[in-house]
């Protein structure tokens, strides 16, 4: 295997690694959207429960109050969720312009110096790579 094939094993990883952040990203964004609705329905509970200890006033207040919140949050969510979701996709195409630089590098460096040691370490770590790459690929699909 050359030392491109591996940079193209390198860059499947990478992706790979990257689609399992982007759906941790999501499973954040989901899970911060079910802790909002559980608080709302704790929130209508309870104000149900002591409505006849509150004026009109106050519970139109507290339910003011809540919604602002879950405004505020959901918002958050969604902008920090978009936020990582950008770093991710900037970490992954700064790391595949890397494993691609680097392997043209390489193969300049053999063909000016005439040592082939980088091809010899590329054949011998493909396997590996590659084995990893596939078993990535396998959780990111379960």
């Amino acid at each position: 295997m050359t030392a491109k094939n591996l940079s193209t094993v390198a860059t499947d990883l990478i992706e790979a690694y990257g689609n399992t952040a982007k759906n941790m990203i999501d499973a954040y964004r989901a899970g911060g959207e079910r802790v909002v609705s559980l608080l709302e329905q704790r929130w209508n509970k309870a104000l149900r429960e002591s409505r006849s200890e509150l004026t009109t006033e106050t519970a139109k207040n507290a339910r003011a109050a809540q919604l602002a919140f879950s405004v505020y949050y959901t918002k958050g969510l969604t902008l920090t969720s978009k936020g990582a979701q950008q770093v991710v996709n900037q970490l992954v195409k700064v790391a595949e312009a890397g494993v691609e630089r680097a392997s043209a590098n390489a193969a300049l460096f053999e063909e000016k110096t005439g040592v082939n040691t980088l091809s010899t370490i590329a054949q011998v770590t493909a396997p590996g790579a590659l084995v990893l790459s596939k078993l990535a690929t396998q959780i990111e699909q379960k």
